[in-house]
């Protein structure tokens, strides 16, 4: 009894441990082997780890420990320490946590662990392991949770477990969906196979229950059936598209198969599904599952379904699956309403009554229901041509099983009900309809040898044809012929499931397809095929002779990889950990120990690994905690003043990549701080490039819009380097994404005229703001129930929309501090104007944020901030007008006296005034931007009455423009692509300003 206590306040500390930050791996193994030897389901592998030991034959509650361990688990331990764990080789233990892998030892903690992990994965809506996921419906699929939950002793209990557990198997589609929100979903757990699969299982599950059953085992079953039933496996229609899921469909080849084995198996198999189908708690749901048997019988619909042999066969099926036709079991009343209230086939009715013919009374107590149904003055007078036809062949057929002058079919010649409906019948307006009675009734006299002939036979239309079919079918009776066991669905019983390894290759399959969906991206070694070029020409290559020289070999790639890997000759060098905290990551990029210090050597590796595993872990810390927000600044700094000292490949991509990552998962923080340090005098032009991309590609991920263009032109192809190197430096630089994302967004405004969308969708009016909202400093804290409301910090973050920030953190801000920085740089220029030309200071230098260089793509950036926040309640009386000034006064006024001195040099543009085409040509289409957006929003009303003299400007500025460029004047810098884009730039101003100007020129103008 002790050591039991001891065991169990040994979890209790380690779970008190597991929510602290762990720094050490070791340390994290070592308590993770604690919980899992305390329930017996350590690995021998492990074994080693785990230093206390566990004499005692008691293991711990799983049912109390396990769920609380895996959420730890999945919310804090995975988040910071799975690419290490997976580095390291430590993810089986994680994954013992969840799917214990103790096949030759099965015990009960494995079984309530597996229970355990279903509920907690599924907890975590939108943070889904969709690879241990993956694992666990392998490993514990329906039929194996079965065996688990019938061991529980406690009825109650295990019928609550038993609950539990389907509801948390059946979400298991709809979770993942949700959780991925549109992204490629694992094979293995889609709709249509995840329930194909299931149905598998379930089948499975019968079969082998059959061998051992007992009656305690059909509640349980009851409770599955009845949980297939609601989740819609037992559809009624017989024509399904391949996404509807039916349990018929997927087992039907294998049930066949069961019922056709010789021996003992075939008995109890066939005596479980005629118990089980009349322990059904509810009719409704006998209803639906007899429905379901009938219409998934896809033979009957085959043009060969006609044969004796098919219909005997599929009688037997019916009667292994619903058992003998008998009118005094609780299913018969379902059964007769399945078949009497519906419409099925010709070919259904010869089933239905092979199959009842077989029991003499229940034939006569089906004859007497369909005569009910044949003789309703409601049925002849309202129901459809097929209806009649259906409910005819089944009078017809079994009247016909009977001997002629038997008791049973004189009994339907003198029915008065039968008599009378005959006469309704003949009286009947639709020609068709009158033939079912005048057929009937002729082949019914003929049966107690009467004669009767209404004639008016010879003919195809009005129902003859089947009039000559159904008088065809009535000559032979389908009881008589002995059913073929020749088989169309001859697939064999390994389509099955005979065991639990059946789906070792699908799982496989689906597991990689999952690692390369949903995982990180690894940093470990790729290895890469360069595929043979064609048409190779020996001269473009020199080939070696073989040289006699006695020397050894050169070392294979195989051979340097193991020296490199030889733990002796790396012995005192220390090697650098792969940060799991956001701290940690600041801390390599960050260098904190000053020159010369004994970290310095370590530098190059240190910035690899930052690089390596940036990316991966600030957007695994996205939605956990306030750790990413406390951290982004310091990662901002970090990575903007990053320089490619060591010569690292691939940096520039990845750094970019972290940089768009931090703006987009933590856009308060991030983006402030990345505006605040582009105006410092500090970073050079690719570290402003790279500041420009990462707010441009950031709004555009958060806007949930495509951060690369879809339309980048492809490199041109070169023969004279491999391909791999061809890629590196023919492929465009991150730069070009921006321009390439403007001209396809101008483009598309420019070619294609909008309509309003308030005018066109009244409904959808969004709400405007006429300025921007600061959120209060202080904020009242509303009082909550104690029950009854899901506590703050289990409620699933709500994710920010790039509608919500643009405004306060990104647009306004680098507007606002752009002209603050602008106003400082022409009163320096001012201040040293008087002084020699070498004294002057100059802020349209090289590097410098007035530069044409950066100029241009700074416009460029805010072009693409501007159109991804079009949709957002403050665009229209803020965004739209500040963005439509800044373009304005860059595209038309001299920023620097630089330029202006370079003007005067040169002479070439008119008036003084040197554009250059870059600038001009991103100021021009920052307007068009605005103005398409305005013209979408509400066809331009806010912009042309309250902005007018600011819209007028832009006219006649874009007017001017065009003038010159039309009349071959030249701007600075013109010619290549510039002279195109500039061109289309003026033009499509033009065009929107005309657009606009058509509408409320009229109320632009003051007439008082």
């Amino acid at each position: 009894m002790s050591t039991n206590t001891e065991s169990k306040a040994t979890v209790q500390e380690v779970i008190n441990r597991l929510r602290t930050p762990i720094h050490d791996i070791h340390d994290l193994v070592r308590l993770l082997c604690i919980p899992l030897e305390a329930a017996r389901l350590l690995p021998l592998q492990y074994r080693k780890y785990h230093t206390l030991s566990s004499e005692s034959g008691r293991v711990i509650d799983g049912a109390k420990t396990f769920p609380i361990l895996q959420r730890i688990l999945l919310e804090t331990i995975l988040p910071t320490w799975e690419p290490t764990l997976q580095e390291q080789g430590y993810m089986p233990l994680i994954q013992q946590y969840f799917c214990p892998d103790d096949p030759s030892h099965p015990s009960a903690a494995a079984g309530i662990a597996a229970l355990c992990a279903y509920s907690s994965i599924l907890s975590l809506s939108t943070q889904i392991k969709l690879d241990i996921l993956l694992k666990l419906t392998k490993e514990y699929p329906i039929d194996r949770l079965y065996n688990i939950v019938s061991e529980i002793p406690d009825a109650e209990r295990r019928s609550l477990a038993w609950d539990d557990c389907l509801r948390n198997v059946f979400a298991v589609p709809g979770k993942v969906a949700n959780a991925l929100e549109g992204r490629i979903i694992p094979p293995l757990l889609e709709m249509p196979d995840y329930t194909d699969n299931l149905s598998m299982r379930c089948e499975y599950l019968l079969y082998t229950l059959s061998s051992t059953f007992v009656p305690d085992d059909v509640s349980l079953l009851a409770q599955l059936f009845t949980k297939l039933v609601g989740v819609g496996m037992f559809p009624s229609s017989t024509h399904l598209s391949p996404s509807q899921p039916s349990f018929f469909r997927s087992t039907l080849v294998v049930i066949r198969q069961r019922l056709r084995e010789n021996g003992g198996s075939s008995q109890a198999y066939k005596s479980l599904w005629n118990t089980l189908m009349s322990s059904l708690p509810s009719l409704l749901t006998q209803q639906a599952v007899v429905g379901s048997l009938f219409a998934s019988l896809e033979s009957m619909s085959t043009p060969d379904a006609c044969s004796e042999s098919t219909v005997s066969r599929e009688a037997l099926l019916l009667q292994g699956v619903l058992g003998e036709a008998s009118s005094d079991t609780n299913l018969w009343q379902v059964i007769t309403a399945v078949i009497l209230t519906r419409t099925w086939s010709q070919d259904h009715a010869r089933l239905f009554v092979c199959w009842i013919s077989r029991n003499t009374r229940a034939l006569e107590s089906f004859i007497s229901g369909i005569l009910s149904v044949w003789t309703s003055p409601d049925h002849i007078k309202y129901s459809l041509l097929s209806q009649h036809r259906y409910i005819s062949a089944l009078l017809l057929l079994s009247v016909t099983q009977f001997p002629c002058l038997s008791p049973q079919v004189e009994a339907v010649a003198l029915s008065p009900s039968f008599v009378s409906a005959i006469g309704t019948y003949i009286g009947h307006t639709d020609n068709s309809i009158r033939r079912c009675g005048m057929l009937v009734a002729e082949i019914v006299a003929s049966r107690v040898g009467k004669s009767l002939d209404f004639g008016d036979w010879d003919g195809d239309d009005d129902g003859r044809n089947w009039a000559r079919e159904m008088r065809k079918l009535c000559t032979w009776r389908d009881t008589v012929s002995d059913p073929l066991f020749e088989d169309r669905d001859n697939v064999g019983i390994h389509k099955g499931v005979s065991s639990s390894d059946n789906i070792e290759g699908d799982f496989a399959q689906d597991l990689q397809l999952e690692s390369e969906v949903s995982l990180p991206r690894s940093s470990g070694m790729k290895t890469v095929e360069m595929p043979t070029v064609a048409g190779y020409d020996s001269d473009d290559s020199l080939t070696g002779y073989a040289s006699p020289s006695s020397g050894s070999p050169s070392p294979t790639p195989s051979e340097l990889l193991e020296i490199e890997q030889d733990p002796t000759l790396h012995i005192g060098v220390k090697k650098v950990s792969r940060p799991v905290y956001l701290a940690q990551l600041g801390a390599l990029v960050r260098n904190t120990h000053g020159i010369g210090s004994e970290e310095e050597s370590h530098e190059a590796e240190k910035i690899e690994m930052a690089l390596t595993a940036g990316e991966d872990l600030i957007r695994r810390k996205r939605d956990f905690g306030t750790e990413l927000v406390e951290n982004a600044a310091n990662l901002v700094y970090g990575f903007i003043v990053l320089n490619n000292n060591y010569d690292l490949d691939d940096f520039d991509d990845t750094r970019q990549r972290i940089m768009t990552a931090l703006v987009a998962c933590c856009p308060k923080v991030a983006a402030p701080c990345a505006i605040e340090e582009f105006f410092k005098s500090q970073y050079s032009t690719e570290q402003r490039f790279v500041i420009l991309n990462a707010l441009a590609m950031g709004a555009r991920e958060l806007a949930s819009m495509p951060a690369y263009s879809p339309s980048r032109p492809l490199p041109f192809p070169s023969k004279m380097l491999p391909p791999g190197l061809h890629q590196k430096y023919s492929a465009a630089g991150l730069q070009d994404h921006v321009g390439l994302l403007l001209g396809d967004i101008t483009r598309e405004a420019i070619d294609k005229s909008r309509e309003p969308v308030t005018d066109s969708l009244p409904e959808f009016n969004r709400e405007r703001q006429l300025r921007i909202r600061k959120a209060g400093k202080v904020t009242e804290v509303m009082q909550r129930p104690i029950y009854g409301v899901v506590p703050p910090q289990l409620q699933p973050p709500k994710a920010v929309t790039y509608t919500d920030v643009a405004a306060e953190y990104f647009i306004m801000p680098f507007i606002n501090r752009f002209w603050v920085f602008l106003r400082d740089e022409q009163v320096r220029e001012e201040r040293t104007a008087h002084r020699d030309i070498l004294f002057q200071y100059r802020g349209a230098g090289t590097g410098l944020i007035l530069n044409p260089v950066i100029l241009s793509h700074f416009l460029r950036t805010m072009a693409i901030l501007v159109h991804a926040a079009r949709n957002g309640p403050q665009w229209l009386a803020v965004i739209a007008p500040e963005a439509l000034e800044l373009a304005v006064t860059l595209g038309s006024r001299q920023i620097s006296l630089a330029l202006s001195d370079q003007v005067k040099e040169t002479n070439t543009a008119p008036d003084g005034r040197k554009d250059e085409a870059a600038v001009l040509t991103s100021a021009l289409d920052l307007a068009i931007v605005v103005l398409d957006g305005s013209l979408e929003q509400d066809g331009g009303r806010t912009l042309s009455l309250e902005h007018a003299v600011l819209l007028l400007s832009v006219g006649e500025w874009a007017g001017e423009v065009f003038k010159v460029l039309d009349s071959g004047g030249r701007v600075e810098g013109m010619g290549g692509t510039y002279e195109a884009d500039l061109r289309r730039a003026a033009a499509g101003v033009v065009l929107k300003f005309q657009e606009l100007a058509s509408r409320w020129k009229r109320s632009m103008v003051d007439v008082r």
